[in-house]
């Protein structure tokens, strides 16, 4: 009998041990992500209610898989070792498994890797998105590689788990675009000046703004620094970046309102490395910036898109219509369910 067998048997004999496990995984999932943590603030994490909370912390702690100390809990080591082990059975539980399948055969790429939960109601949620990010750029680096980073919230949570280890302690971490709204701690340039404290490594910058006329352009493109910076891009191994909605991101960029209404009357509604899609996948817009192109993205050995909300679900569809296929796009389990219902 297979693994799917037995859960099958298991799920017959005991209906209820689905949910139960689901919701133990996400507790212990939790501690591991914010220990040492209160029950209380556990609770609030989680939006749960302290007796839930107290009902299986206390089961956790008799199974040794936490640890309760005077700071908070923490996870113990059997309790790392046990997410490990039974992260493929959750996902496999969940159905999130056979979601993941679908998503990269429909979108014609590499991999896709759903993290169950919404991000929009479960902080904790964000932070796994950057985890498993950091995992594939641990995966996919090599030597003195060149890895491009673009801004956002969902990329900046990479760098809480990115460490100095070998070869990326050796990467150059390359700012993918200039500087976009007044947001300093998610602009491509903060981020990779942290990626790069986190593994000892080094990074470069572009401190331009990504809005500029076409006499500061033209201008700009010919500095020798702005030329140094584009054959990098030329050169880049990894590409990690976000995916916005349209509207949003003109906000953002403080574009005009008479731009917002053409990109609303040319039917935008996601973006990405300052091109703007609309349903269908057609670049509609493309703002004057110096950053990367889209081009070089899919010259790019290895492509990580992280975007996670049901906002942005459109616009991820939109911008996947035409993703080059060594793609790996991370996202939370409500944003792939809102994606998936919306196929015909």
């Amino acid at each position: 009998m297979d693994n799917r067998s037995y859960l099958d048997a298991g799920r017959k004999l005991m209906p209820e041990i689905e949910k139960i496990f689901k919701k133990r995984f996400r507790v212990l999932q939790a501690i591991e992500m914010y220990g040492p943590i209160g029950r209380r603030a556990l609770a609030e994490q989680l939006q749960w209610t302290e007796r839930e909370v107290r009902n299986e912390t206390d089961i956790l702690s008799e199974q040794q898989l936490i640890v309760i100390q005077q700071k908070g809990m923490i996870c113990s080591a059997q309790g790392y070792g046990i997410l490990e082990q039974l992260k493929e059975l959750f996902h496999e539980i969940s159905g999130i498994t056979t979601k993941e399948q679908r998503l990269a055969k429909l979108f014609k790429i590499e991999r896709v890797i759903i993290i169950p939960g919404n991000v929009e109601e479960d902080a904790t949620i964000k932070y796994v998105l950057g985890k498993e990010g950091a995992k594939i750029i641990t995966k996919h680096a090599q030597g003195k590689c060149n890895i491009a980073v673009t801004g956002g919230n969902s990329v900046a949570a990479i760098g809480d788990f990115l460490t100095p280890v070998s070869p990326l302690n050796t990467a150059c971490f390359i700012a993918a675009r200039g500087g976009m709204g007044d947001e300093m701690s998610f602009q491509a340039n903060t981020i990779v000046a942290k990626f790069a404290q986190k593994c000892t490594a080094t990074y470069r910058t572009l401190f331009l703004p990504e809005h500029l006329s076409e006499q500061a352009y033209q201008a700009m493109k010919s500095e020798p620094m702005i030329q140094e910076m584009m054959a990098l891009y030329e050169k880049v191994s990894i590409v990690v970046h976000g995916i916005g909605a349209a509207q949003e991101m003109a906000i953002r960029r403080n574009s005009s309102q008479i731009e917002q209404q053409l990109l609303e009357e040319k039917g935008a509604v996601g973006e990405a490395f300052g091109y703007y899609f609309n349903e269908t996948g057609e670049i509609v817009h493309h703002i004057r910036t110096i950053g990367i192109q889209l081009e070089q993205v899919k010259k790019a050995q290895h492509i990580i898109a992280i975007a996670a909300g049901i906002n942005k679900a459109i616009a991820i569809q939109a911008y996947f219509k035409n993703a080059a296929p060594q793609t790996t796009f991370i996202t939370d389990e409500q944003t792939a369910n809102e994606i998936i219902s919306k196929i015909k």
